[in-house]
């Protein structure tokens, strides 16, 4: 890292060409207080999330926490909404890059988040151009040029909605006082300097969402964090809205508290399917009740999974927040539509049933599928915003029905576990590479996926998981595998493709992970030094 900047701030940084505009004397000041103010308190967080996955390892269960159950009882809602985020029938996700975000910007959708965490990977060049990009997108000016067109924001964008990255990242790319800033902070706190004052003249607002909250104490260091920024700002309290994506089992238990914690500053709460599988099969990693059938075997029907999205919307509903439906990453191939037609197919089903379902919005991962989702959203809301006064009082969910993983219908077979292989193979090597939406088998795939597939080899070989072809799952018949999905994927991509990604290193890292006597937190840590 190149040391750069005042002494007196202690702030150093690695030089890039964007620094000098993102990375003002000002931007570092705002950042260094975020830093000095809250890093204790993140830390002692982790250290908390530590030993609660110890009690876990060692036999417990999460619960409904009885000292809150005032809360969850209690008669309380959240602030209203802001008037360009009642409407959230589509919300289409992407990552930072400009022709990604121009794209979602002239794409007809409700909402547009623009993602720093799953669809991007985190290179010092793409974070700190994704910030330059929002810059330009919050002041109407964002323009991307290429052979073929040039195309611009629109009059009236998507409303525009900005994910950080979680609570246990760190950007090592920019210290202060000798320690790496925690990269939500870095996220939240650069896109709020530069872009709270034109969002709020834009007649718009700084809006976040917050992933891999765990729990309340998520949620309160959050409410801390948003208090402190808009006093140093000066801007009105209440000013900063998020919504919260619930991606994680133990959050699934405090949806409520979540929410209480917020009140002043959240709008919502979002199903976050694939990341909250990682969690489950994560969090209990050590017990052999919890162990994942084949992918294709998990839907939004599947039991264990209706249960935690009836859940949040009722609770949603309860408090006057938004329930935002599960990520459909669906490609439709432009070239041979009909290739694709049963894939939007069951995307339509499955977006009817979230509206059914008392859902006010959705999330969708390509430009492609705005009007497939909205003409869904549409059938129940009409001309209503949302459907938040649709309260769910026939939901009642137990702790045992959230839980309720061993009861799971789906086989484990060799055919599940090769796609894993590949589907992690193929992301990591391109994320490496600083890309972080891949297309994957006509689906938009991002970080949750390649984590729940290397956490379900991990989970099989950990158990010794017998398939459905009487093959039992070894390091002998892993290490095959990997040698034969290696040489496949190769001959699927050729040779330019092969040559431009990293894949080698990657099959590296996912043999690490995946023979490792413990699991690992998570894959984008164990290769983020590559980047």
């Amino acid at each position: 890292m190149a040391a750069v900047g005042s002494l007196q701030q202690g702030i150093s940084f690695t030089e890039h060409p964007s620094t000098a505009a993102i990375l003002t004397p000002q931007t570092q000041d705002f950042l260094a207080g975020l830093h000095r103010r809250f890093e204790s308190e993140r830390r002692k967080l982790m250290t908390n999330r530590i030993e609660r996955q110890t009690s876990i390892d060692a036999g417990a269960r999460p619960s409904f926490a009885p000292e809150t159950a005032h809360i969850r009882s209690g008669d309380w809602h959240i602030a209203p909404a802001p008037a360009d985020l009642r409407n959230r029938r589509t919300e289409l996700t992407g990552p930072v890059h400009r022709e990604a975000m121009v794209e979602a910007l002239n794409s007809g959708a409700s909402v547009f988040m623009a993602d720093f965490e799953d669809t991007t990977s985190p290179t010092w060049a793409n974070c700190l151009e994704g910030q330059l990009n929002l810059k330009y997108a919050y002041a109407g000016s964002l323009v991307n040029e290429d052979r073929v067109e040039t195309r611009a924001t629109p009059a009236e964008p998507p409303t525009l909605v900005v994910r950080t990255r979680g609570w246990h990242l760190l950007e090592r790319n920019l210290a202060i006082d000798g320690e790496p800033i925690a990269a939500s902070l870095f996220d939240f706190g650069v896109c709020l300097f530069h872009n709270a004052r034109a969002a709020l003249d834009s007649g718009s607002g700084p809006y976040f969402y917050l992933p891999k909250v765990e729990g309340a104490a998520d949620a309160r260091l959050w409410r801390e964090v948003f208090r402190w920024a808009e006093e140093t700002l000066e801007l009105p309290q209440g000013t900063i809205r998020a919504t919260v994506l619930i991606e994680t089992i133990l959050a699934a238990f405090e949806m409520d508290e979540i929410l209480f914690e917020l009140r002043d500053h959240v709008t919502g709460l979002h199903t976050g399917n694939w990341d909250y599988l990682f969690s489950m099969a994560k969090t209990f990693h050590h017990d052999p009740e919890f162990i994942l059938p084949d992918r294709q075997c998990l839907n939004a029907t599947t039991p264990f999974i209706r249960a935690f999205t009836e859940l949040l919307v009722s609770v949603c509903h309860r408090r006057g927040a938004h329930a935002i439906g599960g990520m459909s990453g669906v490609v439709p191939d432009s070239v041979d539509p009909t290739r694709t037609a049963p894939s939007l197919r069951s995307m339509a089903v499955d977006k009817r049933r979230e509206a059914g379902d008392g859902f006010d919005g959705t999330r969708i991962a390509h430009h492609g599928l705005v009007d497939v989702a909205e003409a869904e959203f549409d059938r129940v809301l009409s001309y209503r915003p949302n459907q938040v006064e649709f309260q769910r009082d026939d939901v009642y969910v137990t702790a045992g029905d959230l839980l309720a993983v061993a009861s799971t219908r789906g086989e484990r077979t060799e055919d599940g576990l090769r796609r894993n292989v590949s589907i992690a193979l193929h992301y990591l090597g391109e994320w490496l590479t600083g890309n972080g939406a891949v297309v994957i088998d006509d689906n938009l795939e991002d970080a949750a996926m390649a984590e729940l597939c290397r956490t379900q080899i991990w989970q099989w070989r950990h158990h010794g998981v017998a398939l459905s072809n009487g093959m039992t799952v070894d390091d002998a018949m892993l290490s095959r595998i990997f040698d034969e999905e290696f040489d496949l994927l190769r001959d699927q991509l050729g040779e330019d493709e092969w040559a431009a990604g990293r894949f080698t290193e990657a099959r590296r890292i996912l043999h690490e992970v995946t023979f490792a006597d413990e699991l690992c937190d998570y894959l984008t840590i164990a290769a983020d030094p590559l980047l």
